[in-house]
């Protein structure tokens, strides 16, 4: 099933991208795993995928030893401050920054490393009361104030669109959040860059890659639905 379903997503992903006369290689396809055993994580490994994201830094724990060394790992999901130090040198890029506090805390376990943790600033584009993320208009901002921490380095915005049945609807969000990284590159930030949008998911990554996207998360497309028992 997972062969069968990475092959369906690869091949939307290359139709999106032809739609949006843009190449392949730019978009990262992240294999959400949450929930997932470890076989079925191998599975896809084997085929190909070498992008994993977990919203839990429970589930990375778990799983990090278990399978081959050259998976690039994405804590995805909201961070919780006294979690950071457990994840911080075992990830590739962490999604999912939206305070100050917590940029602060990623600084200081990347100083104990010696490493620079690359993140990204997630925004709540739609204003979902639901969701976490930086609004659009405070985003700027933040930016700036995170920037200052030489323990990290921002490489772009991530964002959560709401949950629609038409992926269409969320077309002028993925806009939104094309155009806010757009006036971020101008401002020319120390230690910023944005070239990295990560946004669109099972729903709605062709019309994200179609506005911009250069990473789509994608769980259930390729896995299935999740099954909140099997952890």
């Amino acid at each position: 099933m997972v062969k069968e379903n990475l092959d369906q997503v690869e091949a939307k992903i290359q139709a999106a991208c032809e739609r949006a006369n843009r190449k392949r290689e730019e978009v990262t396809l992240i294999a959400v795993t949450k929930t997932k055993p470890v076989e079925m994580l191998q599975e896809a490994y084997d085929w190909g995928s070498r992008n994993f994201g977990e919203n839990k830094v429970q589930e990375i724990m778990e799983k990090y030893d278990q399978l081959p060394e050259d998976i690039q790992w994405h804590l995805i999901g909201h961070l919780q401050r006294n979690k950071v130090k457990y994840i911080v040198d075992k990830v590739c890029l962490i999604h999912s920054v939206d305070s100050f506090r917590l940029a602060e805390e990623i600084n200081i376990q990347a100083k104990k490393r010696g490493i620079v943790v690359p993140v990204l600033i997630e925004v709540n584009v739609a204003n979902e009361a639901s969701k976490f993320g930086v609004p659009v208009e405070e985003t700027m901002q933040l930016v700036k104030e995170i920037a200052t921490l030489d323990g990290l380095t921002i490489r772009g915005l991530m964002c959560i669109a709401p949950y629609v049945v038409d992926s269409e609807e969320n077309r002028p969000f993925f806009r939104k959040i094309k155009a806010l990284s757009i006036d971020i590159e101008k401002e020319n930030i120390d230690n910023v860059s944005m070239d990295i949008l990560s946004m669109g998911m099972t729903g709605d990554y062709e019309v994200a890659i179609e506005e911009g996207a250069t990473m789509v998360r994608v769980g259930t497309g390729i896995f299935g639905e999740r099954n909140y028992n099997n952890k």
